[in-house]
């Protein structure tokens, strides 16, 4: 049996380097370590996080009991008032906050600044999203597909300016921007999708089209696995998405010959590298 992985698959640069950065606290030891919700979608190392004293803060009434500590902002970032109520508590802040999400926080900013109405095209609950949303206005709304595009109320007379979350899918993406423009508005459009997301797409699908069955892992409220899963499912219909190989169950499979592997941004290498180990195990 042929294992193709994906070489973009696994840990991108920001949450490897969020992930990176709550190690390097625990290492210094300087008193209670908080993240603001699990610091990436993937309840493994959340968990051996957890195991070493790290405590999650899911609410924000939760940041407001706390006197001490630090408080690690993950790689999804937060909006503003987020630091304000940090910095009220007197917490140290460590801000590991992806580089390519601050770029979309300066930006949502700044053309607000300039009079724009910023969209943001992604998933509304995303905590990514949430947070770009939070340096807005009151004026920045977020559009996940056609439906919702078309519930808007029209914006002749306005200047807007279009930015995506970073895992949003190039090719929804594109379509809505083309809708947005048939309407004749006043446009920017910053396609603020990352780099390493795109390539990761169109890895995915460029094996799942070569191969007889093909393997996504990733967390279950992991944004950009199920999107790769959806992606690889459209070349592939023997698609698994699974979080580690105890996950792999695959029915009514006959004759694979090749099995392709690709991972979402928040899947540490051992679970890959032990998912293609043992793949041929499982067909």
């Amino acid at each position: 049996m042929e294992v193709i992985v994906a070489k973009t698959a696994g840990f991108c640069f920001g949450v490897e380097r969020a992930v990176n950065q709550v190690y390097d606290q625990i290492k210094n030891e300087n008193g209670p370590i908080y993240t603001l919700g699990p610091i990436i979608h993937n309840e493994e190392v959340v968990r051996d996080l957890e195991e070493k004293g790290v405590k999650v803060l899911n609410s924000e009434n939760e940041i407001l009991t706390l006197t001490e500590g630090t408080v690690i902002i993950r790689s999804h970032g937060v909006g503003k008032h987020i630091y304000d109520m940090l910095k009220a508590q007197g917490v140290q802040i460590v801000d590991a906050t992806c580089p390519f999400v601050k770029k979309i926080h300066r930006i949502v900013q700044e053309q607000n600044l300039q009079g724009r109405r910023v969209i943001i095209i992604g998933d509304e609950t995303h905590p990514e999203v949430e947070g770009i949303k939070g340096w807005g206005d009151a004026r920045t709304m977020v559009v996940k597909n056609e439906e919702q595009m078309e519930k808007l109320p029209s914006f002749t007379g306005e200047k807007l300016c279009i930015v995506s979350q970073t895992t949003f899918n190039y090719n929804k993406f594109k379509d809505l921007v083309e809708k947005f423009e048939k309407k004749g508005y006043d446009i920017l459009v910053l396609n603020t999708i990352c780099n390493a997301t795109q390539e990761r797409q169109v890895e995915a699908e460029r094996i799942a089209s070569q191969v007889d069955a093909m393997i996504v892992i990733g967390g279950k409220n992991s944004s950009n696995t199920r999107k790769l899963y959806e992606i690889c499912q459209k070349e592939c219909k023997d698609t698994y998405y699974i979080q580690t190989l105890d996950d792999l169950n695959p029915e009514s499979v006959n004759s694979v010959r090749s099995v392709g592997i690709t991972a979402g941004a928040s899947t540490p290498k051992k679970i890959i590298e032990e998912v293609h180990t043992n793949v041929r195990i499982k067909f």
